[in-house]
């Protein structure tokens, strides 16, 4: 199995912190762009698309903040997805900050799906 190598991205988002906290941190938001459906059961999520499902435990979270990550079959490694918020101190305009692995050669593979995935996020908040 090749390492996977660590990456980030930041995508503007015309939206309030505490909103955005509530679609990256729940099961219902997250229901309504990130996956087709989610579950959760304390720590341990699951996250079905098409039928498949993916289990994930919560890392940690901080309220309006940032919520982060491991999928299960990723449990032995040091490998995660966080979603966290940054607001500009001075023009307190909101991105939000991706941090996720891939395999090298699918990088630019996973930024478009997240960049896919948000932009459905911003046309559900109204932020397209």
């Amino acid at each position: 199995m090749e390492d996977k190598v660590k990456y980030e991205m930041e995508i503007p988002i015309q939206v309030s912190p505490e909103l955005l906290y509530t679609y990256i941190s729940t099961p219902s938001g997250l229901s309504e762009w990130y996956a087709d459906n989610v579950n959760s059961r304390g720590e341990f999520f699951t996250f079905i698309w098409d039928g498949s499902e993916e289990k994930a435990i919560l890392l940690g979270k901080k309220s309006n903040e940032r919520i982060k990550f491991r999928w299960m079959v990723d449990e032995d490694t040091d490998y995660y997805f966080e979603l966290r918020i940054q607001v500009d101190g001075i023009t307190r305009d909101v991105s939000l900050m991706i941090t996720d692995y891939a395999e090298e050669d699918e990088v630019d593979e996973g930024k478009m799906l997240w960049e896919n995935m948000v932009s459905e996020l911003k046309q559900i908040l109204g932020s397209s």
